[in-house]
């Protein structure tokens, strides 16, 4: 069994972060103070914590790197999930995303690690990545 993580983010705003975490991704709401606020994220502990000092137009600054032709923004976080809650998911992002840094679809197509996989930003630019593999187990880390 693998062993929850935890994650801290910044966010420029609280509210922002509740709806976007909370209601548009449909994330359980735990402890929360006017400055963080804690999510389950499918079993893990992610907390958005208030810096209202981010980059320009408060927004947390990314750097890409290339995979599969595409610009993967560097740092980002997500969760590896079963194909059948990313297709949900992904069909939920859909209504509230507008602007996908990678539209979901599968990587690494009929190779070793081939992946569903889609990657959009939080309002204060902190970038995710949700993916699936058919087997987890023996994808994951498969080279």
């Amino acid at each position: 069994m693998l062993t929850p993580f935890h994650l801290a983010i910044q966010v420029r705003d609280i509210p922002e972060a509740r709806e976007f975490y909370g209601e548009n991704l449909g994330l359980s709401e735990g402890r929360s103070d006017t400055n963080w606020i804690d999510f389950d994220m499918f079993g893990h502990q992610v907390v958005t914590h208030l810096n209202p000092n981010l980059g320009p137009e408060g927004r947390v600054l990314n750097h890409c790197n290339p995979v599969d032709s595409h610009a993967v923004p560097v740092p980002h976080f997500g969760v590896v999930l079963t194909v059948s809650d990313w297709e949900q998911l992904a069909e939920r992002c859909r209504s509230f995303v507008d602007d996908f840094i990678i539209e979901p679809y599968v990587r690494f197509k009929g190779e070793p690690g081939e992946q569903c996989t889609m990657f959009f930003e939080d309002p204060s630019g902190n970038a995710l990545e949700f993916k699936a593999f058919a087997d987890i187990e023996t994808q994951l880390f498969a080279t």
